[in-house]
């Protein structure tokens, strides 16, 4: 470890004392301490101290909450610092001829680093550089620098900056330890290294010395600000389960998170982030022991408080989980869930009792913004023997009123997602008379979720009643059904009351509204007619408007030219209102995808149908703004998509290519993939699929049908 500067760690040593005594005499020491810092910073020993900021959480160290006392690794001195930064700059710009100008250099980098790991780590300026080279390193790289690490996790895990790269390194190193599980080592020395060098461990051991220098401490990260999501990712990476963002963003990373990319990465292996992972034996015991260290040391108070704890909710979701998960593979429910069992004491008989602790604890978590979402985890995750008895004695009687309600509400639809068909039954007949509140207080997403599990349970006379009190409700037939759902007014156009709730949050109005849409076209029957029913009846202004404000509204036109319709004209009449805006389409954030998905669109099919004139004519007014098309990012995916090239420089092989959507046999369609094209050979001009590097997959439910390119004097066929 580099040594510290003796001169700052008098500073740091004396402001220490001065707080001890503040605690003893705070009149007295406040006017001394003002007075030495005065004549510190006179004397030039205290220049930088007071500004200096060490990158913990000093709001939750001064609450006690730290029990480690922090380090301070050294800083990088100027040269250094410039020295990485123009690091960072050659890395962004990845003017290297071939991948082994970039190992060397990137091994030179290293090289550069080592024993300033720390120092970069917890730098404000170079810690991003850091993160990138983690995720550039190769396996050898990223063991020693758990080396060097090793021994400073607690401080770093708290730190500010040092760590989102504990994250970062944690994250690129959990793959390595599913292929070292198989026997797959690539950590050898080269010939650059030292041969005398001992051999590196293997990954496991790393992770699992990391999880000796953070135990006993587990209760202050807990709750930590930075600390927290460091043990998320140690926890996710413990159980296997996978490693996408998309999949963890949620619990693992803020929102404030920033994404750090890399211009390479080592062997560019990035399948295993979206599977589950093997993981070894010790990892589930581990996982186990830190479930146990966190409820033998707290008492039921703890845990209410930490439930409803904006830092510490997050990691006691992941924690019940894995509890649950882990303890119910051995196939006996009752199991050893301590987290479950400390939660619900003497579950599920005391939740018969509404005054015992168990049914408390439900009761006030219901409505609690941040509470809510544990108990989420826990009505999806929990025994089949918990859920019924929480369900049949304090949710059912409630339903409806929890329905209605906008934070106990998700709860509720957690609910519905386990429920047998009789009781789903059973809480549609209780909404039904109340359909209406639902509607007026936007709780589209609550009306999803009843739609979507009544259709799977196959309850469909109960998807027909839910449709009918939705059109009802939402105004003069079902005209008005979508522009109710996705397109609702604005504080400034309807200033009454019944809109209040709208305005304050219109977006997630909106998204909940279009995804309810989309729902309602995926269920066949009537509230696929509906839908259709209430987009023919809209002006072309309000197509476009849903083509172009959103992405959730862009989606619903989209799922709309993909679905068969019994009105045969329902996706002409769709395409024809857009048609005078196909460069405003082009040009939109959003609409681009409308005008993308169009090209799908089979031209003869039975339940989609779209003349293929109208697709020419599209594809010629591109043409004739090819050149601003090609002056933006948006601009180039549309004319890729619509293959422009093509269609200017070989008009028959296009025309092949567009209708080969219709010439696609209905049971390939949905497995047609694009497989890659031979150098300096042109794809066959005719109708059947051909090798095509740019070709596009469709999703045509249903479609069928082929066209016969002879009638529209196709001559590249004989």
């Amino acid at each position: 470890m580099p040594k510290p500067r003796s001169k700052r760690q008098a500073i740091r040593e004396e402001r220490r004392k001065k707080r001890q005594q503040d605690e003893v005499a705070p009149d007295e020491s406040t006017h001394t301490a003002k007075r030495r810092r005065r004549n510190e910073d006179d004397n030039g020993t205290g220049d930088q101290a007071p500004a200096f900021d060490d990158g913990y959480d000093k709001s939750e160290a001064a609450g006690g909450l730290l029990p480690t006392e922090h380090e301070f690794f050294g800083m990088l001195s100027d040269q250094e610092q410039e020295y990485f930064r123009s690091v960072d700059e050659q890395l962004d710009i990845d003017n290297f001829p071939s991948q082994e100008e970039r190992r060397l250099f990137l091994a030179s980098v290293f090289a550069e680093a080592q024993g300033k790991e720390l120092k970069l780590a917890c730098s404000q300026s170079c810690s991003r550089l850091m993160e990138r080279l983690i995720l550039m390193s190769n396996t050898r790289q990223k063991k020693k620098l758990f080396e060097q690490f090793g021994g400073h996790f607690p401080n770093l895990v708290q730190h500010r900056f040092a760590s989102h790269c504990c994250e970062t390194l944690f994250l690129q190193s959990a793959p390595i330890v599913t292929r070292e599980l198989g026997g797959e080592r690539d950590d050898m020395p080269t010939e650059d290294d030292d041969p005398d060098e001992k051999p590196l461990p293997s990954m496991e051991e790393l992770f699992l010395l990391t999880l000796d220098e953070l135990e006993g401490r587990l209760s202050s990260l807990l709750t930590d600000r930075f600390a927290s999501h460091t043990l998320r990712v140690l926890l996710f990476i413990l159980s296997g389960r996978p490693l996408d963002r998309a999949q963890t963003k949620s619990l693992v990373h803020s929102k404030k998170k920033e994404k750090i990319s890399a211009p390479w990465k080592f062997n560019g292996e990035t399948e295993v982030d979206s599977q589950l992972r093997a993981v070894p034996n010790s990892f589930n015991l581990a996982t186990k022991k830190i479930i146990n260290d966190t409820v033998s040391g707290m008492s039921p108070t703890e845990f209410r408080v930490l439930a409803i704890h904006p830092t510490g909710n997050p990691v006691l979701q992941l924690l019940l989980e894995l509890d649950i998960t882990l303890n119910s593979k051995s196939g006996d429910e009752s199991g050893e869930m301590t987290l479950l069992w400390h939660l619900l004491p003497g579950a599920p008989a005391s939740l018969k009792d509404a005054t015992t602790q168990a049914s408390d604890f439900v009761n006030s978590m219901l409505y609690d913004a941040i509470g809510s979402r544990l108990l989420e985890t826990l009505i999806t995750h929990c025994p089949g023997k918990v859920f019924k008895v929480l369900y049949k004695q304090i949710l059912e009687p409630r339903m409806h009123s929890l329905l209605r309600n906008d934070i106990a509400g998700y709860p509720a639809i957690c609910v519905l997602n386990r429920l047998s068909k009789e009781d789903l039954i059973g809480v549609v007949k209780q909404t039904i008379p109340e359909f209406g509140k639902l509607v007026k207080l936007s709780r589209f997403n609550v009306i999803k979720a009843l739609l979507e599990r009544c259709q799977a349970r196959q309850a469909y006379d109960e998807v027909k009643a839910l449709t009918k009190q939705l059109v009802e409700q939402c105004g003069d037939g079902p005209k008005s059904l979508v522009p109710r759902l996705c397109l609702p007014p604005s504080s400034k156009d309807d200033g009454e009351k019944q809109h209040e709730p709208l305005a304050k949050n219109r977006s997630a109005v909106v998204s909940h509204g279009s995804h309810l849409v989309t729902a309602m076209l995926a269920i066949p029957e009537s509230p696929r007619k509906a839908i259709q029913a209430s987009i023919s009846a809209l002006s072309e202004e309000q197509v476009l408007e849903l083509a172009t404000s959103s992405a959730p509204t862009s989606h619903v036109i989209v799922d709309a030219l993909s679905t068969p319709a019994q009105n045969k004209i329902f996706h002409k009449a769709l395409v024809a209102a857009l048609r005078p805006h196909v460069m405003e389409l082009a040009n939109s954030e959003h609409g681009n995808k409308v005008l993308s998905a169009i090209i799908s669109v089979p031209s003869r099919s039975e339940g989609i149908s779209l003349p293929f004139h109208i697709k020419e004519s599209i594809i010629t007014e591109l043409g004739e703004h090819e050149q601003e098309l090609r002056d933006s990012f948006i601009g180039r995916r549309i004319w890729r998509d619509w293959k422009g090239d093509l269609w200017r420089n070989r008009r028959v092989e296009w025309i092949a290519w567009a209708k080969e959507v219709d010439s696609a046999p209905e049971h390939n369609i949905p497995n047609r993939q694009s497989k890659p094209g031979i150098p300096g050979q042109r794809p066959k001009p005719n109708g059947a699929q051909y090798d095509n590097p740019n070709s596009i997959q469709v999703n045509a439910k249903g479609w069928v049908g082929k066209e016969n390119n002879r009638k529209r004097g196709f001559r590249g066929r004989t």
